[in-house]
Order: C-alpha cells, then structure tokens, then sequence
C-alpha cells in the first residue's frame, strides 16, 4: 500500500509548471515576491540581526547569498532569509492549517533552486510544490496543533520545505519520499514564546528552510527516512497529535487537481494574523464614526478559540505587551494602536510605539469575546463592540480578513506592499528586477537576479 509520504512525493518529483494553472502560478510569484518584500524590510529595520551573525560564527563559507549576507552555506542562508522573512509577522498565512507557509517554502526554494543551477519554471514548481505540502500537513490537524503548543509553521513547514528543496534539486520520488521521512525527526516550534514576548517564533520558518535542504541533501546522498513518517504508530501524526483525530487522507484526494496555493492570505498588518478582522472592523467603525480614546468606555474584541489563545490570553500580558514583538500577539494593544494613532503599520511595533502612554491608558479599557466562527480554508473573522461614555454601542463583524480570496488584495495592492517593503533596503533597480523576474518566473532561465537579495541594507 503506498503510504502518505510516497504520494506526496509522486506529486512533488513529477510536478512540472504546465501542470500548474495559471492563476495558481500567478498566486505563487505573488506570494514569493510579497514575502521576499516582507525580509528586505525586516533587514532594513534591523530586525533578526542576531541570525546572520550567529551563522557567520558557526557555519562555514559557500556560494549562497541570504537577504542581506553573501558567501553563505546555502543551509545557512535558508535560515537567515527565512528567519527575516518572517521577523516582521509581515508574511503571508494560510487560515485554516494556520501555516505562514512562503516564510518557509520560498527560502528553501530560492537556495535550492539556485545551488543547482535551476530555471524560473523549476522554482516555481518547487515553491507550489512546497505550499501544497505545508498547507495539505497543516489541514490534516487545522488549528489542534496550537491547541498543543506547536507552532504549525516550524512543524509542518518543514515538509514544505523538505518539498520545495527536492523539487528544486530534482530529487526524484523515492529519495524525496527519504527526504520526507528525515524531515519528521526535524519537525519544530513551539508556541512558549507567548509567554515572555521572546523572539523564537520568527526562527521558526527560518529553521524549517534550513532543514529542508538538509533533509533533501542527506536524501540525495543515500540517507533513508521512514515511508510512514505520517501515518506511523510513532510518526508525525501520532506523536505530535497524540490521539486528536486528524485527516491526510482527506487532503490528498484532490491533490494535483484542487491547489490550495491559491488560499494563502496576504497580511496587510505586522501583526498576527487574528488581529486583522477585528482591526478592520474598528477602522470602518472609525470612518463613519471618528472616535478619541477619551470618547470610549470599553471595546470589546470578537475572535476564535485559537485567536484566543494567540492574542487575547492571558489577559494581563496581552493589556500591557512586554516587547514589540509581544505587542503583535496582542489584541488590545492593536486596536488601542489604530484608534490612537489612526494606523497600525510596522512603526507600530517599535520600543517607542509598545509604551506610548496614550495607547497603555486605552488597553485596560479592550476585553474581548469568544465568537465561534464557521471553518473555511481562507478566513479568519473577527470583530470589535464598542461602547461609548455618552452611551452609544457600535458593532461591526467581518467573516473574512483583509487579504484572503473572499476579501482579497488586489494585485496593485500586493505589488504596492512589496515596492515600498523591498524600498526601505533595496535600491529602486534591484526591487523593479525582482519584480519583473520574479513575475515571470516560466520564462527566466537564469536566476542570478536573485543575488540582489544580497545587496540588502539596514537603515541608518
């Protein structure tokens, strides 16, 4: 019987870009480019510095170039994009497997493709070949992996990767269906950086680049990994789901025919993604109402079990954000961000902006509301209530967030947030060629254009 991982890796070892629909493939050189945006900008502001400097103490020289870093090892390079490309929590989600799924494909794609010398058409082919695995390993447990505090980005987005390298190598099924197995044993993330507002969620997706091509190189040398690493008694799903009921069967039916590439959310916000519903539903509140901190009584923000977990508990951290990257898992804190200062950009998340006084006075007043939401692969609903001191209560919900396929960016809106993303380390040259390469990506047969990720500089 052919086990899980072995068709997975059928697909992936045979995908070729004609078989990828047009829109899908369109959906994909959106994503690399956005979340390629979302590490130059991350570099730029000086975010995640510690991982290309911890990578040029312990890792050795190569050919790779990172955003920011040339003459890498190309698993070195991998974790320094993929780290950045996520520091910002700037890049794109999938809703229902709640995976950021191209912090972690595109990197492992990127270093792969380019270390063998591959064509446009064969990246491309790596990176949807590498968001069907992430988003299909996620959807076999949804949100139950946070329910255990594993972080689905680090441990499913390591198959992803593990996916995207193969392909991007050539690897053909059997020694992906290795790669795969050896990817489980390196399966990480845990969710505990909530607790204090530390920093390791970021590393998560950097990590998972990393080891996918470790696991795709030790694969393509003749090392073995189980065939069963999903469906084990002591695979994947057993151990990290511990009993919960979970559904890969379901997600490989319409494998090859359903491409779930096209359900990953772009994030309008540097924040997570269960803030954005309720952050939008005040700011249509606030157009047609204007509204000072001095105006509110109370506000109360509406989101899921899982949002719960990530942005409204417990309550007392979330009231008063320790860090700035603590303050982007905090309900209260964004929506006191967007009704003090009328935004919530990447200016919001800085030492400075985390102990504005205005926005400390607003949070104690911000409790929130558990709303049971209707799963679907492309949303995550919120809401806000808001009560006034002269006794008016305005109320506005919305089912699908910003940026997913029910309430999509538009294109010029998704280059708009590269430009100005890539603009802040990038000169004007390198973003357009990226841009234009990146959007052709059937058609380019050299891809030492993305060597300009190199050239990347942090703002003085």
């Amino acid at each position: 019987m052919t086990t899980y991982s072995e068709r997975l890796s059928e697909f992936v070892a045979q995908l070729k870009v004609e078989q990828i629909p047009a829109a899908t493939a369109e959906h994909a050189e959106l994503h690399a480019l956005d979340v390629l945006g979302c590490g130059i900008a991350a570099h730029a502001f000086g975010e995640a510095a510690y991982a290309l400097r911890a990578v040029r103490e312990t890792g050795g020289s190569g050919p790779a170039t990172a955003i920011g870093g040339r003459d890498l090892a190309p698993g070195d390079a991998a974790f320094v994009t993929g780290t950045l490309c996520h520091a910002l929590d700037l890049d794109d989600t999938h809703p229902n497997s709640v995976v950021h799924v191209s912090a972690g494909v595109v990197p492992a794609a990127v270093t792969a493709a380019r270390a063998a010398d591959a064509s446009g058409a064969d990246l491309l082919a790596a990176i949807v070949a590498g968001n069907e695995v992430s988003i299909r390993v996620g959807n076999a447990a949804g949100g139950k992996f946070h329910a255990r505090g594993f972080h689905p980005t680090g441990v499913c987005g390591v198959f992803g990767a593990t996916a995207a390298a193969s392909r991007a190598r050539g690897l053909d099924a059997v020694r992906t269906t290795h790669a795969l197995g050896i990817a489980g044993s390196m399966a990480s993330g845990l969710l505990e950086f909530l607790a204090d507002g530390s920093e390791t969620k970021r590393l998560h997706p950097g990590w998972a680049a990393r080891a996918g091509l470790t696991a795709a190189a030790l694969a393509a040398h003749g090392a073995t990994g189980p065939s069963t690493v999903f469906e084990g008694a002591r695979g994947f799903f057993a151990t990290y789901m511990h009993g919960e009921e979970t559904d890969l069967e379901g997600q490989l039916a319409d494998l090859g025919s359903h491409w779930v590439t096209d359900e990953i959310a772009y994030k309008p916000y540097a924040a997570c993604h269960y803030t954005h519903a309720p952050v939008d539903a005040l700011a249509e509140i606030l157009a047609t109402t204007p509204l000072r901190a001095a105006d509110i009584k109370s506000i109360t923000g509406y989101t899921d079990a899982t949002g719960v977990g990530l942005v409204c508990e417990p309550a007392a951290d979330k009231v008063h954000p320790r860090t700035p990257y603590d303050a982007k898992f905090s309900l209260p804190y964004c929506l006191a961000t967007r009704l003090v200062t009328g935004t919530l950009d990447v200016a919001s998340f800085t030492p400075e902006a985390v102990t504005d006084p205005e926005v400390a006075a607003l949070t104690p007043r911000i409790t929130y509301e558990l709303r049971q939401y209707n799963p679907t692969p492309d949303a995550f609903g919120g809401g806000v209530r808001v009560e006034t001191v002269d006794g008016r209560v305005l109320e506005n919900e919305l089912r699908w967030q910003r940026g997913g396929a029910e309430n999509p960016l538009s294109t010029d809106e998704i280059l708009a947030k590269f430009r100005t993303n890539a603009g802040y380390g990038l000169p004007s040259g390198h973003v357009a060629a990226l841009e234009q390469s990146t959007l052709a990506l059937p058609s380019v047969r050299d891809l030492s254009y993305l060597d300009a990720l190199a050239a990347a500089t942090t703002r003085k």
